[in-house]
């Protein structure tokens, strides 16, 4: 009988006494090696397969486990999938004004909540307000943490045991499985849904009113689109309704969208400023979206409601930090000047580069990989279509470039592009690794060759 090769596993003491191991207790605490050594042993013992058989595997197993478990679990990638906006990879990239703000606040001290003119305490509140009001036209401001947030804070303000009127047709799931309804009840208010999926009209809200009535809500569709036999209200036709009842009306605008983007063909969503002159009594919008900026919810809209927002104790718990703001502020003040922001903002860069700029950028890589060894069957430029993401411009589809990989096996391609030092995320189609440069900023384009270089490697 063949002994059991899981029987004469080495002790964990030994596996540290081993030259290999005693070089890594010089760069890492002998608690997380130890730690790591007695893991690889159990690994070993689990397996389906032989334990290694000599110390340079056992060594080599050791560093591999010890350099992933010091890897930090939020690590930057690059983003080749051609969604822009892409949720899970983090949304907008921050302009380079918005990274130096940062970087100037966290390393010291601030005027989080001091007022350097009469010295004593001042507010959080008031960073990013003048920009916001300026930008959006709206009378006052409130930042939170996101636009769910802002949802909360003023449902609960204004309708906590009270009826929140909503559209059928606008309770959405905005993503990671959360809904708008449920979102909403955790406010405390009681929804009151009219209309239909489809159709709501002006009189489904007028004989939802009653003195229960906290606030109507309309909640921007800006993840999907509906067509054909439909009918919404829009929010300038539901403002006299709020009037009637007495009630605020709160607009989930959602996109944070402040530059008209037509001239690059990107149309049908409205801009802050337009949702504000609709006449919603408050505005709510994301700041990681289409705005370019941190993950933020802005509140925008009359002086008397931001106020009583600002008064609610739930706006503690709701607050940003000074990092957000900073970085929100930066960002901001780039859109007093609409043009340099269009080129200063990455996400908004990325959505308005020339197809033939894309082009050129796949080129050159093509090229690049050519002269590492990657044959031209391999590595082709090609057109390809891209999308915004972020819940943001859900129909359209933007021409783009990007580098298609045509390899034996595009799921092993994808996964090691994915394992890399720095993931490169990608898509496959028809049978072939997409890399979409619609998403990837110019001046990562050398380091996507090689990583890509070496995968094929």
């Amino acid at each position: 009988m063949t002994a059991d090769p899981r029987r004469s596993l080495p002790a964990v003491g030994t596996l540290l006494e081993l030259g290999g191991v005693r070089r890594l207790l010089a760069s890492a605490p002998r608690d997380l090696v130890t730690d790591v050594v007695r893991s690889v042993i159990e690994h070993a013992r689990q397996a389906a397969t032989p334990a290694p058989i000599d110390d340079a595997e056992w060594v080599r197993a050791i560093e591999a486990a010890l350099v992933q478990r010091q890897r930090s679990t939020l690590r930057r990638v690059i983003n080749a999938t051609g969604v822009v906006l892409h949720t899970n990879l983090g949304r907008a990239p921050l302009a380079t004004a918005a990274l130096d703000a940062v970087r100037v606040v966290a390393q010291g001290f601030s005027t989080l909540e001091y007022d350097v003119v009469t010295g004593t305490r001042g507010s959080r509140h008031v960073h990013c307000t003048a920009l916001l009001t300026e930008l959006t036209g709206a009378e006052d401001a409130l930042v939170v943490n996101n636009c769910a947030a802002a949802l909360v804070l003023s449902l609960n303000t204004f309708a906590d045991g009270r009826d929140a009127i909503i559209s059928r047709g606008e309770l959405v799931e905005i993503g990671g499985s959360f809904r708008v309804p449920d979102i909403m009840a955790k406010s405390g208010a009681r929804l009151v849904e009219v209309g239909t999926t489809n159709r709501t009209h002006t009189d489904d809200y007028r004989r939802a009113l009653s003195t229960r009535t906290g606030a109507l809500v309309s909640v921007h569709r800006s993840n999907f689109t509906l067509e054909g036999f439909v009918a919404s209200v829009p929010v300038r036709d539901l403002v006299p309704i709020a009037a009637e009842g007495g009630v605020p009306l709160l607009h989930d605008f959602g996109s944070g969208l402040l530059l008209d983007l037509s001239p690059w063909g990107l149309t049908g969503e409205p801009s802050a400023r337009d949702a504000v002159k609709a006449g919603a009594s408050l505005v709510m919008m994301s700041g990681d979206k289409m705005l370019g900026g941190p993950q933020a919810g802005i509140i925008v809209g009359k002086a008397d409601l931001i106020g009583a927002l600002r008064r609610n104790p739930l706006a503690r718990a709701l607050r940003v930090d000074k990092l957000t703001l900073a970085a929100l502020e930066a960002t901001l003040a780039l859109y007093r000047d609409p043009a340099h922001a269009v080129t200063a903002i990455p996400a908004l860069a990325m959505l308005t580069t020339p197809v033939m700029a894309l082009e050129a950028r796949a080129s050159n890589l093509v090229a690049m990989l050519s002269a590492n060894g990657v044959p031209s069957r391999v590595a082709r430029v090609a057109r390809t279509e891209a999308t915004v993401g972020g819940g943001a411009f859900p129909g359209a589809r933007i021409p783009s470039a990007a580098i298609t990989l045509d390899v034996a096996s595009p799921e092993l391609l994808e996964a090691k592009l994915r394992g890399g030092m720095v993931p490169v995320v990608a898509r496959i189609t028809d049978g072939k690794v997409i890399l979409d440069l619609r998403s990837v900023c110019p001046e990562l384009d050398d380091e996507l060759g090689a990583l890509v270089a070496r995968a094929l490697a």
